[in-house]
């Protein structure tokens, strides 16, 4: 069956733009009654649960199962598609993940016109979603940063606070305790901007074997003092211990320790790393998933709803026509703009993660910074 075909019998691909409100979202033919979607878990897959999830269920009864693995989503898919059984559904993955599953036939290539809605406005997907939709097989949801916090209350800064990434390896100015993702990925690009390298040479560098040596000294100056994380909720949790004095994550998981929990940390947004974040959908699912994974998209990425997720967290939505809606926050009421990753005060330094050498590079620099992790 063709996906054109998929997407009659769900009786979609006829709905104008804007069409997909309680009395207007058409049954779905042919589809399974429930949707085992994997995501990060904390408080980004709560936005997705009461931006998407809820609302959906609420007018299809459809029931969701959440797996919070989508930091081994390559490696489990792959697991998945070799035992012949594929349990996942939905899958949430940053851009280069998505590029390595697409390329490796584990995850559906769709046309984005023909399974997504046309935006409010009347543009087409693809326009409106534009630089986001990176590979054939990728569903954009949102653009997210990873960045530091840091705490203020530090006594033994004297007073000082950071106000740049490379205060991360003045130890003797900031000295304390950091967090820092345990995968190379933002790590190896930080340490060679603060070792000097320019922003537009650090993809140059790091082809080298010697950029990579060159961007592991560098992180050999603070390895003594850092504490590696593996889920986004890690550093936050040690930041409102104390255990920490600052650490990266994703700037959504920041916003609710600062905003939502009033914890005496700061953002630095300094030399932030941009990521697309979206779906994909497992290549090879039996038709009544598939269905219903299509019906669901199609609802879950319309102009709207990729705004409403902006109520709950402090990431951008993909689509063009939806950040003229982003409004404020649904408990606290406060305006959300202001704390985007994409707002321009926040972006004077940034850098874009790029999807095609880390999903040429991945494995084997992943492999040389584990070596080095265990010396």
């Amino acid at each position: 069956m063709t996906m054109k075909q998929l997407l009659s019998a769900t009786a979609l691909a006829a709905l104008p733009a804007g069409a997909l409100f309680a009395q207007d979202l058409p049954p779905c033919e042919n589809c399974a009654d429930s949707i085992t979607a994997v995501s990060w878990g904390g408080a980004y897959q709560t936005s997705q649960i009461k931006a998407y999830a809820e609302p959906y269920t609420a007018l299809t009864g459809t029931t969701f199962t959440w797996d919070e693995s989508s930091n081994e989503a390559v490696a489990k898919l792959r697991a998945q598609s070799e035992a012949g059984n594929i349990t996942w559904d939905l899958v949430d993955v940053e851009g280069p993940d998505s590029q390595r599953l697409c390329d490796e036939g584990l995850a559906m290539e769709v046309d984005h016109d023909e399974i997504l809605a046309a935006g409010d406005d009347g543009s087409a997907p693809t326009d409106d979603f534009s630089d986001s939709v990176i590979n054939d097989c990728f569903i954009p949801q949102i653009v997210f940063s990873t960045t530091f916090g840091y705490r203020t209350d530090v006594s033994a800064w004297n007073g000082n606070e950071p106000d740049n990434l490379c205060a991360l390896f003045d130890l003797e100015t900031f000295p304390g305790k950091r967090s820092l993702e345990k995968r190379p990925k933002k790590n190896i690009e930080w340490a060679l901007l603060c070792d000097g390298v320019a922003k537009d040479e650090l993809y140059d560098v790091l082809s080298t074997p010697e950029g990579l040596e060159r961007a592991l000294a560098k992180l050999d100056t603070i390895k003594s003092e850092t504490i590696w994380w593996s889920a986004g909720a890690e550093t936050p949790q040690r930041l409102a211990d104390g255990e920490v004095v600052m650490g990266s994550t994703y700037n959504g998981r920041l916003f609710s320790l600062i905003v939502e929990q009033n914890q005496p940390v700061k953002m630095l947004w300094d030399w932030q790393v941009f990521d697309f974040d979206g779906w994909v959908i497992p290549a090879d699912l039996p038709e009544d998933r598939l269905n219903r994974v299509l019906h669901f998209l199609h609802f879950a990425t319309d102009t709207q709803r990729l705004a409403d997720q902006a109520k709950y967290i402090s990431y951008g939505p993909a689509r063009a026509s939806s950040q003229p809606l982003v409004s404020t926050h649904a408990d606290l009421g406060i305006e959300m703009a202001p704390h985007m990753p994409t707002n321009p005060e926040n972006q004077k330094n940034y850098l874009v993660n790029n999807i095609e050498w880390w999903a040429d590079n991945q494995d084997d620099v992943e492999a040389r910074f584990q070596a080095w992790l265990a010396q």
